[in-house]
């Protein structure tokens, strides 16, 4: 009778260890999609418009092909792996003020290099209808961010350094913060 209650200490004790020493974690409990991606979450961009109020922009998805090691936005920006973001648009948008909001966005996150921006805001050449998709995509075995207009135009800028300048456009400064915090909440 020791000998059993003396094992089942034992086996009792070994699951404790490898709780502790392996925890588990939210993401382990997400499951690929057919793709291969993770889907991490999702979120509404919306503008703040003065005389109107907030307006819904857009919906956005994020997926990764691999999960960052720790829940942070900045973990999602550095990850250097296969991810990609999905618009569908809410509402009718200007591609001047697409292209504007995107420059912004690169400019309160420190990045300036003007020739990539241009390749990437290039793609908006026409407004962006309500119901429309655009595609942002990141290739880790290439280093190349592709953006893609469904029904229009795209482009593919190489570099990593590119890739997390992206990211923070919704995962670093942007006066909408709690959207990121939106995209990474089902890791």
């Amino acid at each position: 009778m020791n000998k059993i209650r003396r094992s089942l200490l034992g086996i009792i004790a070994m699951g404790a260890f490898f709780s502790v020493a392996f925890p588990t974690s939210n993401a382990f409990a997400l499951d690929r999609s057919g793709d291969g991606y993770f889907h991490t979450g999702e979120g509404i961009r919306v503008k703040h418009i003065v005389i109107i109020g907030d307006v819904k922009v857009y919906h956005i998805d994020h997926m990764m092909h691999d999960l960052p090691p720790t829940k942070s936005k900045q973990a999602v920006i550095d990850m250097d792996t296969n991810k990609r973001l999905t618009w569908k648009m809410l509402r009718g948008v200007g591609n001047s003020k697409i292209q504007d909001a995107l420059r912004e966005g690169y400019q309160m996150n420190g990045y300036n290099d003007q020739g990539k921006i241009n390749q990437a805001v290039g793609v908006f050449n026409k407004d962006l209808d309500d119901g429309q998709y655009v595609t942002i995509t990141y290739e880790s075995g290439s280093k190349n961010t592709t953006f893609a207009v469904v029904g229009g135009s795209s482009a593919t800028i190489n570099g990593i350094d590119f890739m997390k300048a992206t990211w923070s456009l919704w995962f670093g400064k942007i006066d909408q913060p709690s959207l990121g915090d939106q995209l990474i909440s089902k890791i």
